[in-house]
């Protein structure tokens, strides 16, 4: 059958032509993303294991998860953590077998991504999973007869490519926070950031919001002193100039802890701050407003079916493609949209918009649609590449 796919030129100006644009990008251990993670690993966790005793991936769907803030007593030289963040997994799932637990399998994949992320036992010992049943409805549509699963959902995805100048400063200033040489020069410098950027005209502000670690600041004085060559560091990265900020609420005559983004862990999650899957970074890394963008969360969802994960990340490559190899296409937008119980490689429609200079001739559109049209033909492959977190999707 072939596929619903209308290539178009692009309805709106440019991402670089535009007077205004705006992202951000929320770090691995800020607490929305932090979530993001842990539903996302038990997801994979849980496919793993289907694949393993069952030869395929079986319908699930963990993507309701919450981080609990804690209460902590940050102080000079090391603090104390008063009561441990919580962490909440919700969804449902296709029973494993026997003798296996649905919820156990989440828990102990969910410890494991947070004690590879951020180091920090304490976080990793409050964990908690209520995982019921699938459905029968949503079962059938994993029927072992049906060689391409169907969707289940009526959903959309999005994608694009290139970033733009201010998308990538953004996506590299958080590589550089995320660094070994970063961390190794700066242990003050805690795994939950989040980097807003801003481009007026050709002027780029980029605003750092970074927790700071107790116990490896001695003083007022010494936090800012920190501070100060925290941005110098990353300034001294930045591809373009740019007006940097870090930490704005600070108040520069603070006498003590007060007024200053001090925490124990580096992590907000531990006094205050909570944390819910798919309000963080979208399959591109970043939150874009300017784009064309989906509100569903991809973590935690199944990578075979359901169209909020997977149709955010084909999309996604989809556009990467297009813009790579098709001569002429400077900005790529794709969007899929599903019908609930049709084939996942069937989509209601894939509709792409290219800005292209010298005008989408005949040739052009066809090469779009034949690189769109392969994608939907290979999308075990996507899957694959989910498993094998070669793409991520926050």
């Amino acid at each position: 059958m072939a596929r619903t796919i209308d290539v178009q030129p692009a309805s709106s100006l440019p991402m670089e032509s535009r007077d205004f644009e705006m992202c951000e990008h929320k770090g691995v251990g800020h607490p929305d993303t932090l979530t993001d993670g842990i539903c996302e690993a038990a997801s994979r966790e849980l496919s793993r294991r289907y694949r393993s005793t069952m030869g395929r991936v079986l319908h699930h769907n963990l993507d309701k998860g919450l981080l609990l803030a804690g209460r902590s007593e940050a102080r000079f030289g090391g603090g104390r953590i008063v009561e441990p963040m919580k962490f909440l997994i919700c969804g449902r799932a296709t029973p494993l077998a026997a003798g296996d637990d649905a919820g156990a399998v989440a828990i102990a994949a969910a410890r494991s991504h947070l004690l590879e992320c951020i180091a920090f036992e304490a976080a990793a010992d409050a964990i908690t999973a209520h995982i019921g049943s699938t459905s029968a409805s949503l079962q059938q549509l994993f029927a072992p007869s049906a060689t391409v699963a169907r969707a289940n959902d009526t959903s959309f995805g999005t994608g694009f490519a290139p970033y733009s100048r201010l998308e990538r400063m953004v996506l590299d200033v958080a590589q550089v926070i995320r660094s070994p040489g970063f961390t190794q020069a700066f242990p003050a410098a805690g795994f939950d950031f989040k980097v807003m950027g801003c481009r007026l005209g050709e002027a780029i502000t980029l605003t750092l919001a970074l927790a700071f670690v107790d116990r490896h600041v001695e003083s007022v004085s010494h936090y800012f002193a920190l501070k100060q060559a925290m941005h110098d560091h990353l300034a001294a990265s930045l591809a373009m100039p740019a007006r940097l900020h870090i930490n704005r609420l600070d108040d520069p005559h603070a006498q003590d802890e007060s007024g200053l983004h001090l925490t124990v862990s580096g992590l907000s999650g531990e006094m205050g701050d909570d944390g819910q899957v798919g309000r963080g970074n979208r399959v591109s890394g970043l939150i874009t407003p300017g784009r064309a963008m989906s509100i569903e969360a991809a973590a935690g969802k199944n990578p075979v079916s359901h169209v909020g994960k997977l149709y955010n990340v084909l999309a996604t490559l989809i556009a990467r493609d297009i813009h790579a190899n098709v001569e002429g296409a400077e900005q790529v937008s794709v969007q899929l949209l599903s019908a609930i119980g049709e084939p996942i490689d069937q989509p209601e429609l894939a509709g792409i918009e290219i800005q292209a200079p010298g005008g989408l001739s005949k040739a052009l559109r066809s090469h779009a649609a034949q690189i769109a049209d392969a994608w939907l033909a290979d999308l075990p492959r996507v899957t694959q590449s989910i498993l094998d977190q070669r793409i991520a999707v926050y």
